[in-house]
């Protein structure tokens, strides 16, 4: 196991302290349950965007243009104002 000497701004860790009191914790458990969370969403995120620097726009587009136009079901309908960048249908 390794230590490392972290600086955090005051407010910053009042609010870890807080956390890690309220989730019944140690700080230490607490900010190296954070760090690895953050590095495997980074990872994740890594990865996808490895993937999609191989896929293929055009294909997905095709892909995109064999769907139903079809109005959404019950709830599943958006809200507010949504621009599309699809193209209409004909």
């Amino acid at each position: 196991m390794s230590t490392y000497p972290l600086r955090l701004a005051d407010h910053v860790m009042e609010e870890a302290k807080q956390v890690a009191a309220e989730d019944n914790v140690s700080l230490n458990q607490l900010l190296s349950a954070f760090i690895a969370d953050g590095i495997g969403h980074r990872r994740a995120i890594m990865t996808l965007k490895k993937r999609a620097e191989r896929g293929d726009p055009a294909a997905a587009l095709a892909i995109l243009d064999r769907a139903p136009n079809v109005k959404p079901d019950a709830g599943d309908e958006l809200t507010g104002e949504v621009k599309s960048a699809a193209k209409p249908k004909t």
